[in-house]
């Protein structure tokens, strides 16, 4: 089963300025776990070695907020996953900034299984077809949270008909191996060297 997880704060997580690359992080969420998980990528890529070597920045913005990936070097577009599918507004967001995201590196992520691995190996249906819509670099899928005090009613009363396992499987050093990656990507692209050892 995949986490049904995440709500959004409805507001964007901006990051420090740097003088090079900007990179956006847009994500849909439902009940937190996935915008927290935007907000971590949007900080690693600042704040890691790649990151720090050639001034990137980087800017959580939540999809419904329509930022204008135009204004980005690079973007990452992620959600949480309901039912083997991502959720209707980051759908939206690729089809409707199709254009611009087909014009500079994207990379899709997606917030969904729980419980011990080895998780199963299934991507969202979505992933492959968004990917090859937006020519993605890559689509990274990373382990969920699902607490029951964060569900609907109908949400739990699912949770407990499969017997979901509870809990936050969240793996930070997973999400920040994966923003050191990015970060270096950009660099190639942009021409700036990554940091030493640095590789994508």
């Amino acid at each position: 089963m995949q986490e049904k997880n995440d709500t959004v704060s409805g507001r964007a997580e901006a990051t420090r300025p740097g003088s090079g690359p900007r990179v956006l992080v847009a994500a849909a969420s439902k009940h937190g776990s996935t915008w927290e998980i935007a907000t971590s990528l949007a900080h690693d890529l600042i704040d890691c070695a790649a990151g720090r070597a050639i001034g990137l920045d980087a800017v959580a913005v939540p999809v419904e907020q329509q930022p204008d990936p135009s204004s980005f070097d690079a973007v990452l577009l992620g959600s949480a996953v309901y039912v083997g599918r991502w959720l209707e507004p980051a759908r939206e967001f690729a089809s409707t900034h199709l254009t611009s995201l087909r014009g500079r590196p994207v990379w899709l992520f997606s917030s969904g299984p729980i419980g011990a691995p080895p998780f199963p190996p299934d991507e969202p249906h979505d992933a492959q077809p968004i990917g090859t819509m937006l020519s993605a670099r890559g689509h990274r899928v990373f382990p969920g949270r699902l607490e029951k005090e964060r569900l609907s009613i109908g949400e739990r009363a699912m949770v407990t008909a499969m017997r979901a396992p509870l809990g936050d499987f969240r793996d930070w050093a997973m999400v920040h191996a994966w923003a050191e990656e990015i970060a270096s990507a950009v660099a190639r692209e942009s021409g700036a060297p990554a940091a030493p050892g640095d590789r994508a």
